[in-house]
């Protein structure tokens, strides 16, 4: 097992806080971000990392904090295998629920045509492209992750080092190609390969704040520099674009075409999710001082983070809802009000389970 001072045995109160903020920001850029006139950096472009393309990574980021304290205690009370074994059905069940929850595949209209389809597109188009969304990309990424959750530092570091690698090598290969001409989001079947970076800086940040005292004005000087040289080498990444080319920084329109370098959210490029993972970290480490350090806790924070999960089922359900209202071309004004009521009502449904204690974790 790593090193690391004793697991805490109450919430970690950033944690929450961070999860929380994340809900809060996938609210606003969720809602709004389909609406043409919706601020440029509220909403996904592809071909560079807009803020609304940061919310994502900061879900993994909170994933790898939360499995490496369950793990470590679960590993504790009832050995390593136990808590990789629990870890696995939790990825299992992400992925099942995933697949079941985005309604993957496409319709045929008669039974002749799908008899004429070749298999190899039905299972593309059943469970390679739609079926890979956040639920189901966070439990590849567990499952994924698992074998290194409860190694030490350095070999979590070059675990998620070599999947970089390996993922910048069947991009160059074949796969940037592909995943564009699949039509996937989000890095498709293979973009765990990616989303390991923010899950295990998430691993790391949790083993810092635990093995240190609340009050240690070195650490978060520590996670500032360790933030910035993670954004600078995401972007210095970026800039290998055509050749070695200067790109346009992040929250930037780019002003050259696209390839395997740029920060793109759906190719889930290595430059993408290093800069996103520097970025989770500077505001993980806003709350880890605003709320470990000087108690200060947001309710709309509280309740979010501690039932995100269900937060984000509702979210969906009622954008799905209030959809049917908003048209795409919808004025900024209209869009904002859409927006604004379909985030107050996925808040007051998160309150309303909290409340009776129906929290959704698996």
């Amino acid at each position: 097992m790593a090193s690391g001072s004793s697991i805490p045995s109450t919430r970690l109160g950033s944690l929450d806080q961070f999860r929380g903020y994340t809900v809060a920001a996938m609210f606003a850029v969720n809602f709004i971000g389909g609406y043409q006139n919706a601020p440029a950096l509220l909403r996904h472009h592809n071909t560079w990392c807009s803020f609304a393309d940061t919310v994502m990574p900061q879900f993994f980021f909170a994933v790898g904090m939360a499995l490496r304290l369950v793990m470590l205690r679960e590993a504790e009370q009832h050995g390593p295998g136990a808590a990789r074994k629990r870890a696995v059905r939790r990825g299992f069940l992400l992925l099942l629920i995933g697949i079941c929850w985005y309604h993957p595949g496409r319709d045929w209209e008669s039974w002749a045509q799908l008899v004429a389809t070749p298999w190899t597109e039905i299972v593309r188009d059943g469970f390679l492209t739609n079926a890979f969304q956040a639920l189901t990309h966070i439990g590849a990424t567990t499952l994924w992750v698992v074998p290194v959750m409860l190694a030490a530092p350095r070999w979590r570091l070059l675990f998620a080092a070599g999947s970089a690698a390996l993922h910048l090598g069947l991009s160059h290969g074949f796969w940037y190609e592909t995943l564009h001409r699949w039509g996937v989001i989000d890095g498709g079947p293979l973009g765990f390969l990616t989303w390991t970076l923010p899950v295990i800086a998430g691993t790391l940040a949790f083993d810092a704040v635990n093995a240190v005292s609340n009050t240690n004005p070195g650490l978060l000087r520590r996670m500032a520099m360790a933030a910035g040289l993670t954004m600078a080498g995401g972007y210095a990444l970026a800039c290998l674009t055509q050749g070695g080319s200067v790109a346009a920084p992040p929250f930037v329109p780019p002003w050259h075409a696209p390839d395997l370098w740029t920060m793109s959210q759906k190719a889930g490029s290595v430059s993408y999710l290093l800069f996103s993972t520097g970025f989770s970290l500077a505001v993980y480490a806003f709350f880890h001082w605003w709320s470990d350090r000087r108690g200060k806790s947001l309710r709309l924070f509280t309740d979010l983070g501690q039932n995100a999960l269900a937060a984000y089922l509702i979210h969906m359900v009622i954008m799905g809802l209030l959809g049917h209202f908003g048209p795409k071309d919808a004025p900024l004004w209209w869009a904002t009000l859409l927006s604004a009521g379909g985030c107050w009502l996925s808040w007051q449904a998160t309150r309303w389970l909290n409340a009776r204690r129906l929290f959704l974790r698996l």
